[in-house]
């Protein structure tokens, strides 16, 4: 499928007084959760409320800051999550992108809103 990054508009909801920041973040549909550098956490005011065990790609296990609130923003969609605290970059699992009912098209090498509903996102609840 190819590495696919696009760009999104992080806030913290909580500090409305705090500009949002655009960024690009790599699309992961293999991770699950929305995962921040340090210095991105910094400039968005984000809290930790707790440390998390996450596994990496190659099997070490490491506890990191999981912070909050996040609000995410991609074209007419977002939602609200926390973030875990690690990488270099942006990341953006598979939670959010469900959250916000965004597909991986990989003949574009893109991410996008769900073309089966592209005005308001859809989700599945039983």
């Amino acid at each position: 499928m190819g590495i696919i990054r696009s760009e999104f508009r992080f806030s913290n909801p909580s500090k409305g007084d705090l500009a949002p920041i655009i960024a690009t973040a790599l699309v992961d549909t293999g991770a699950l959760h929305l995962c921040l550098p340090e210095h991105l956490a910094i400039q968005l005011g984000l809290l930790e409320l707790e440390r998390r065990e996450v596994t990496l790609a190659n099997g070490h296990r490491i506890t990191v800051p999981y912070c909050g609130p996040v609000e995410i923003h991609f074209k007419n969609r977002r939602c609200f999550t926390g973030a875990m605290v690690l990488g270099d970059e942006p990341l953006l699992g598979a939670i959010p992108m469900e959250d916000m009912d965004l597909v991986v098209i990989p003949a574009r090498q893109t991410v996008d809103v769900n073309p089966q509903s592209p005005h308001i996102p859809r989700s599945f609840a039983k």
